[in-house]
């Protein structure tokens, strides 16, 4: 797709997501990332023209800057712990709604607020959607990790799954990504060969999560509860899980 196109994907999502699933009164997860945009954009718009009520929990700075720059009740977790609906991007979808996040670092943010929502509502454009994860997205599935300890993880992860594991360099300055958490990213490109190469995402994720040092994974197991994929010609379909 040409980038006019992405843009046009993207925005279809976002707008039926917050049309389809935002009502007046509720507690909104925002999530990161630039279908994000678009969706905080067509809320500040019905919460312009409908007068609604809604409070937005953000997932990220840029989130919470998105919520403030478009005027919208600011919230937090502490006062809001049960989050309507949680609205945010994916870096790749499978056909069982696996999802890899984290693509911008703020997957332990985005985790957590989606699993206080009561409806998870992911939107991405058409190049995000696989049939197994890897298909599309190379760059790997993105962990947290404490500092002191990414060496080991590293290690563990590399003998016990295979693949290549990277600290994430960051691009405008000397040194490792730091998140919002002040913590590293490693990301684990896992290896596609033989196809599909991982049976169960989610014993791979209870795995990862019980090494020491690791924070959060970007992998989403189970948690989404609508899928919604914009296509090139602006349109949007509905992604329904192939699991059995």
């Amino acid at each position: 797709m040409s980038e006019d196109m992405i843009i046009s994907a993207k925005k279809a999502a976002a707008c039926k997501a917050v049309d389809d699933f935002v009502k007046d009164g509720q507690i909104i997860g925002i999530g990161s990332g630039s279908t994000i945009v678009f969706a905080v954009e067509k809320l500040a718009q019905r919460v312009r023209n409908e007068h609604l009520k809604v409070t937005c929990i953000p997932t990220s700075f840029q989130a919470r800057q998105l919520i403030l720059q478009n005027q919208l009740t600011l919230g937090d977790l502490e006062t809001n712990p049960r989050v309507d609906v949680a609205i945010d991007g994916a870096d790749e979808v499978d056909d069982c709604l696996t999802l890899i996040k984290g693509g911008g670092g703020c997957l332990t943010q985005e985790k957590i607020v989606a699993s206080c929502a009561s409806t998870f509502v992911v939107i991405c454009d058409d190049g995000k959607d696989s049939r197994h994860l890897g298909e599309k997205y190379k760059k790997g599935i993105p962990i947290e990790v404490i500092p002191f300890a990414y060496v080991p993880i590293r290690n563990k992860i590399e003998t016990r799954f295979g693949g290549n594991v990277e600290l994430r360099m960051a691009k405008a300055k000397a040194g490792p990504v730091v998140t919002d958490n002040g913590n590293f990213i490693l990301d684990w490109k896992f290896s596609t060969t033989p196809h599909p190469p991982i049976d169960s995402w989610n014993e791979v994720n209870k795995e990862l999560k019980m090494i020491p040092g690791v924070v959060e994974t970007g992998l989403f197991v189970s948690m989404a509860s609508c899928v919604l994929i914009g296509m090139s010609d602006g349109s949007v379909k509905e992604k329904a899980s192939k699991a059995l």
